[in-house]
């Protein structure tokens, strides 16, 4: 611990010089020049949104129009992945720059898990502050807060938090939608909290008099879970939840206001931030479950809650456009659109999602989905939107989220420290729509290890489940080697590992040199 506060307290008085240095030269016209060039950064991040989940992937039932603007006035990339097929590994090596599964501790965390990224690291907004920018995260974090897993003052500072990890302002939803505290954290503290109602976490024990899911499907007036899902335990606004939770009544979330909650505070920060440089990581909750999107949205897709929810991402995307062209730095504002994994129909409650799907294919023409090693768990949606530079184009080139980090250090001229994003390569002028060709290969994470060079497909062998029952999703994993040609077989069928050792013998290689290193 003493070692760890001493990692911290280095990092801070190291940004702490960095800013007087900032401050002291702030006056000269080179730097004002300078700071008004720099292009504004926003992260986008869906939340279990698959690549056929929006109509410019071509997805005829479904019609998401500012996500389609966006994609008009920018490069559409369709091999672009995500590094993890959940969560928290995902969002994990999306700001760290490192692969989550080299560390044994980066899975799904529980709503009171420590944080994951550790303050002595360094994440990307790290180095947009290092670079002068204001950094804010609004939204779904699923990282973890405080040192160690339960023991986090939910009733005082939340410590270490964002701020910790190089974000200035944070106003986030503490882990995710099914778990709790079902509340939202703004600069590490609760939100709306009483202090004479507190608030108690638990992911072992219920507390004494608290109804359960469980035991009373009466009191949940607004979706009961699926049989064998976990999402049975405390029950909050109508909705029973994964874990345990008594107090912060008056600091609760109502679900069907959260898109509304998380969009209003992305556009304040914009608001507030039009005058200089400012990154925003924006998570948004859509679409996953529980899925209660706004009333005004309710019913609209014709595919019940999860159709209604993929309309309600749009509209956040809508709202921040609309928050750019009104400050006038729409042209100046680097946008990336991405999704945390691939898509999922029925993850833990009775919406009808499955019963509603129709012809709609949230996994495109792919195969899996989230929780799976398939493409369909890791190819994502992925827009760069830069009118000031960027052209409209649709790209092949292969593309993953690890190398955001090192692409956008390149963007604002910053040099990564030795040691930190070791796993992120500069790709900006794929991004940028520059380069058709992409990575030389992508590594991917989902029970097993694959990785891809955008023609063939090597998944390792695993003695993980094949399938899971709860979700209808096929996992990949398989006791043999696999490998795919997905110029040839997009959906995964046809295993040819037999038939060409020798290339499976190159993926071999490939991943035997990223595990030593």
């Amino acid at each position: 611990m003493v070692d760890q506060f001493k990692k911290r307290m280095k990092k801070t008085m190291v940004w702490g010089l960095g800013t007087t240095l900032l401050v002291s030269c702030s006056g000269t016209a080179k730097q004002q020049s300078e700071e008004k060039s720099n292009p504004n950064v926003i992260i986008i991040l869906a939340d279990d949104i698959g690549y056929g989940d929006l109509s410019c992937n071509g997805e005829p039932t479904i019609h998401t129009p500012n996500v389609d603007r966006l994609a008009k006035s920018g490069v559409r990339f369709t091999d672009a992945h995500a590094v993890a097929a959940t969560s928290t590994p995902s969002r994990y090596s999306l700001l760290t720059g490192q692969y989550a599964w080299r560390r044994n501790d980066t899975g799904i965390a529980t709503g009171d898990a420590g944080m994951v990224i550790r303050p002595e690291q360094t994440t990307i907004a790290d180095m947009f502050r290092q670079a002068g920018y204001a950094t804010g995260a609004v939204g779904k974090w699923h990282l973890g807060l405080g040192d160690t897993q339960g023991s986090q003052d939910w009733n005082g500072f939340i410590t270490p938090g964002p701020t910790d990890i190089g974000f200035d302002y944070s106003y986030i939803m503490a882990a995710t939608g099914d778990r709790v505290p079902c509340v939202y954290v703004e600069n590490q503290r609760v939100v709306n909290l009483d202090p004479n109602d507190p608030i108690a976490v638990s992911y072992k024990e219920p507390f004494p008099g608290e109804p359960l899911g469980k035991d009373h499907p009466e009191m949940l007036y607004v979706l009961k879970p699926s049989l064998n899902h976990g999402h049975d335990q405390a029950i909050v606004n109508g909705v029973s939840r994964i874990g345990y939770m008594k107090g912060g009544k008056q600091a609760l979330w109502v679900d069907e206001n959260i898109a509304d909650s998380i969009t209003r505070n992305a556009v304040k920060f914009i608001e507030e931030h039009h005058d200089r440089p400012f990154f925003l990581y924006f998570a948004t909750n859509d679409i996953h479950v529980p899925r209660v999107p706004h009333p005004r949205f309710a019913g609209k897709s014709g595919m019940g809650p999860r159709g209604d929810a993929i309309l309600e991402f749009d509209w956040s995307v809508g709202q921040i456009m609309t928050a750019l062209e009104k400050q006038g730095i729409a042209e100046n504002t680097l946008i990336i659109l991405s999704s945390d994994n691939g898509p999922v129909v029925d993850d833990g409650y009775q919406d009808q999602a499955v019963e509603l799907l129709g012809d709609h294919r949230p996994w495109g023409p792919f195969r899996g989905g989230k929780y799976s090693i398939f493409e369909a768990g890791t190819r994502v949606p992925f827009v760069v939107s830069w009118p000031a530079q960027v052209k409209q184009a649709v790209s092949d080139a292969l593309v993953s989220q690890i190398d955001l980090f090192a692409s956008l250090c390149k963007l604002i001229g910053q040099d990564i420290p030795a040691g930190s994003a070791p796993d992120s390569r500069d790709q900006l002028n794929t991004l940028l729509g520059k380069d058709r060709k992409g990575r030389e290969y992508i590594v991917e994470q989902a029970g097993s290890l694959s990785v891809s060079n955008g023609e063939w497909k090597y998944i390792a062998p695993s003695n993980g489940a094949a399938y899971n029952r709860l979700t209808n999703t096929e996992l990949g994993n398989h006791k043999e080697e696999q490998l795919y040609n997905l110029h040839k077989d997009i959906g995964e069928k046809e295993n040819l590992a037999l038939h060409h050792p020798e290339i499976v013998k190159q993926f071999q290689e490939i991943l035997e040199s990223e595990r030593s290193r």
